[in-house]
This record gives structure tokens, sequence and C-alpha cells, in this order.
């Protein structure tokens, strides 16, 4: 649909059944409801063509992405009915349906720079099959939209107080402008009156997080602002707009000290070993023999997961019999000489039958960024690079070797049914056919018991690099100690 077939659009939308949507169809999910007053659509528009950072809808924010984020926001608003993110990229498709949003995908005629994001808005309504009195409009670039003030702005315009609520920041800034000439002129104040910041009217600033609309005001006027315009305050700390990196680096930064999990809601867990279970440390005798130290109470939180059936496996780039030993010891999985994180952890999460997203990650170092792009959960230790500490969706209070492991465990629930161990061991993707723990050296070899190919080839550029992955899930746990 081009741009100024818009008003085609607006005033075919009241002919069209609301069983019999046209155009593209934003769902997999069939809504068949009929019409009901105050029904409200929050509509995320997200192009995959963005300048200043490619794919910036896809960028994570502690370990969330923003469309996520933003998709997180508005499913929390409990008078907002549906969720649609209009896109024309396949990623970002794909990332919405992941966060639990509808898809509506937008035409290339109005996905360019020039696009309006009411286009888009338009062009998503006239293809639902129901009819909403109020448009949510939300932007990805505001990473922290509360979803307590989006609710605010919709009961403001559900209770007929205005036609539009945008959210926007108090702003006491002197603003100025640059004439013909390229000199200073003062904007809405005068430059000779310096009056106190208490004795000035409130000025606000818009944050383009979101604007709550009359839909009928919307598809008539074609724009976001009509009517009785109201404002919903937020506070400064919700007011970030992400346009360039800059804006990024520092949002991520806020973020890492702002966002603390309580609970880390996950099917698995899978962790770096050196900076995780040790402190990063080694001692080295004169035969260069390598010893480590880890936290006893690491093993406590290990054993009250795996006693549960919850799948992990401690994934290291070195390659180290210390690694072995205490992956045996645990009772987990375990692959070494890793070079390349993701591809191992992606095939694990595979042969496991996981989602990815209900999956969680510990690292410390810039090589466990790879794997945090695959899991939903990436969380880093408290002494982990600065890079690894933006990246993380969750930062532990305690460092690797100093019971980081116990902390993550810690914070996974596990349901009170599983107290009693399984009858039968549940991991089983680096076992080979024969039933034995496997050692891969090299090339695509043995992987799990129905999945020949669950692992894809390894070529280090180091013999003793290579890789080398061994399953503990049915090792004798006579041994282990109980967790109260």
């Amino acid at each position: 649909m081009k741009p100024d077939a818009r008003n085609t659009v607006a005033a075919n939308q009241a002919a069209e059944s609301p069983t019999a949507p046209t155009g593209s169809t934003p769902s997999t999910t069939s809504h068949n409801a009929s019409p009901t007053p105050h029904r409200t659509v929050a509509i995320i528009p997200a192009r995959g063509g963005s300048k200043g950072i490619p794919l910036k809808n896809l960028q994570k924010v502690a370990g969330i992405s923003l469309l996520a984020r933003a998709i997180n926001a508005a499913q929390a608003s409990p008078s907002i009915d549906r969720v649609i993110v209009s896109t024309d990229h396949d990623g970002i498709a794909a990332e919405a349906l992941r966060a639990g949003a509808e898809v509506a995908h937008r035409p290339a005629e109005i996905a360019g720079d020039t696009a309006t994001s009411e286009s888009a808005l338009i062009h998503t309504l006239s293809t639902l099959d129901e009819d909403f009195d109020i448009t949510v409009f939300m932007q990805c670039t505001s990473p922290f939209i509360d979803s307590a003030s989006i609710e605010n702005a919709v009961r403001t315009v559900r209770d007929g107080d205005a036609d539009v609520v945008f959210s926007a920041v108090e702003d006491h800034s002197f603003l100025w402008r640059l004439d013909d000439d390229i000199h200073a002129v003062a904007v809405g104040h005068e430059a000779s009156f310096r009056p106190r910041r208490q004795d000035r009217a409130k000025h606000f600033n818009e944050t383009g997080a979101f604007y709550v609309m009359r839909t009928s005001g919307l598809i008539e006027h074609e724009h976001r602002f009509f009517g009785r315009i109201g404002i919903e305050e937020v506070p400064p700390e919700h007011a970030r707009e992400i346009d360039d990196m800059s804006d990024l680096t520092l949002v991520r930064a806020i973020a890492s000290t702002q966002e603390t999990a309580q609970v880390i809601d996950v099917d698995a867990l899978v962790t770096d070993f050196d900076g995780v279970h040790t402190d990063d440390g080694a001692y080295v005798d004169e035969d260069g023999n390598e010893q480590v130290r880890v936290h006893r109470g690491d093993g406590m939180g290990v054993s009250r997961l795996v006693k549960s059936g919850v799948p992990m496996m401690i994934l290291s780039k070195e390659r180290n019999p210390v690694v072995t030993r205490r992956a045996e010891k645990l009772g987990v999985d375990v692959a070494q000489g890793i070079d390349n994180k993701a591809s191992i952890l992606d095939a694990w999460i595979t042969a496991n039958d996981l989602d990815p997203a209900r999956v969680a990650y510990v690292g410390n170092d810039i090589n466990d960024l790879e794997a945090f792009d695959v899991v939903g959960w990436p969380i880093a230790v408290a002494d982990a690079h600065p890079r690894v500490l933006a990246a993380a969706r969750v930062i532990l209070d305690r460092p690797g070797g100093r019971g980081a492991v116990r902390e993550v465990c810690d914070l996974i629930p596990i349901p009170a049914e599983a107290a009693e161990p399984l009858p039968n061991p549940t991991l089983t993707s680096l076992r080979s056919p024969t039933g034995h723990p496997s050692t891969l050296a090299g090339h695509q070899s043995a992987a799990m018991s129905g999945h020949a190919s669950a692992f894809p080839d390894q070529q280090p550029s180091i013999p003793r690099h290579q890789p080398q992955f061994t399953n503990r899930a049915d090792v004798s746990r006579a041994n282990r100690k109980q967790v109260s």
C-alpha cells in the first residue's frame, strides 16, 4: 500500500467484515470475537532498515532485545488486548513471535526511510479482523517503558478525558536556535529574563515511548496528534531514547545497575568454566600441572538442579582434565576445547529439545558473548569483562569462583514435585550411539542417539584443543549431598 492510499484504507475499514481481514494477516492465531467497546491494540512499528544502528530493534539491553522489551511492557498493561509488531524484516518478525506478539508484515512501499509511523499504524489496523477503540503506538527505541504509565494513559483516553495521551518528561532546559545569521535566538523564553526553576511554568519533552490515541481520530486525521491532547508524565529514568551507539552503550550501563532478577525462570543452565566455576586463576607446579580453586557451595547449588532434572552443561574453550573431573563431580555434561561456543550451545539446546529463550548461560569474558546471543538469559558473574556486563540480562552479585554458580542455581526455581530423583536420566545429547560417553576430535562424530548430526564439524587450529564432549547424566549420584 502506498502512503497516499491511506485515505482509501481508512474509508474502507468501516465497511470491512470483522471476520474477513484484508491485506497481510498479522497473526497465526484466529480472533473471531465480535467488536466490543473499549478494546485496545498496541502496535509496535519495527523496520529492518535502521541506519544509525543496523537492526537496532534487535539490539539487546540487559540481555533482552529492544523489541521484546517493548512487547513485554505492552503485555503487562491489563487494558491492552492484543500486541502487534509491524515489520518488513523476517528476523524482527521471528523475534516478535518469540516474545509473544503478533506480526503484521509491512509492504515495502511504507517501509522506507521516508515512510511515517502513522502509515504503519493505519496499515496494521486495516488488516485486523476486529475493531479497536484505542490504539497504543509504542517505539522500541525507548528501552525503559513502564507498563503502569501506559495503563494510566489508556484509561485517560478510555474514560473520555482526552483523545490522545503521550509520554513526556518535565524539562527545565533553556532552548535556543540559530537564525540565518548564525546568531543565537531564545526559544520559548526571554533571553533577558532568567527565572528560577520553581518560578517557571512546566515544560515537557516527548519521550517517544508511547502514544495512546482514539482509533477513529487516528484514521480520520492520519496523525498521532488530534483533538484533546494530554500528557502522561514519566520520570527521567524512563525517558531514555536510543538513536546511536553512544545512547545504546549508556542505556546498557544503566540497565546493568538497575535491573536485578529475583528469579531466573529457565529450563536449563550452561556455564563457562574458567572465571565462573573458578576465579580465573590457576596454580602451576614446576612440571606444568595446573590446579584451580572451586567453591564448595557451587556443588550444592548444582546438585539441587541436577536432582530435579534440569539439563546442565559446562562449556569451556580450554581442554583440561580438571574440567572433566569437575563435571564428573557435579554430574553434568561437559564440552571442552570449543572455539565456537555458539554452534555447540545451539546444537546442545536442539538435541535436548529446549527453547533457547528458556536457557541460561553464565559467562565472564568476551568469548562468551557469542553464546549470549543464543540464549534468552545471558548472565554475567560480578567480575566479568565490561562488555560482558553490558550484554548480560542478569549480573550476579558474586564473582567467579566465589559462589557465582551457587547464586545462579538458587535463583532458578524448581517445582516441588521435582524433589525426588527422576527414574531415568534426561541428558542424552552428548552420548555416542553405543551408549558410552563420547570424545569428539576434529570432525563431526557421535552425538545424541537418534541425532547423528547434533554437533557441527569442529576443526581446531591447535590439535590439543580438539573438543571433547562428555555426558555425565547417569554418573552414580550415590555420594552427592542432598540440598535441604
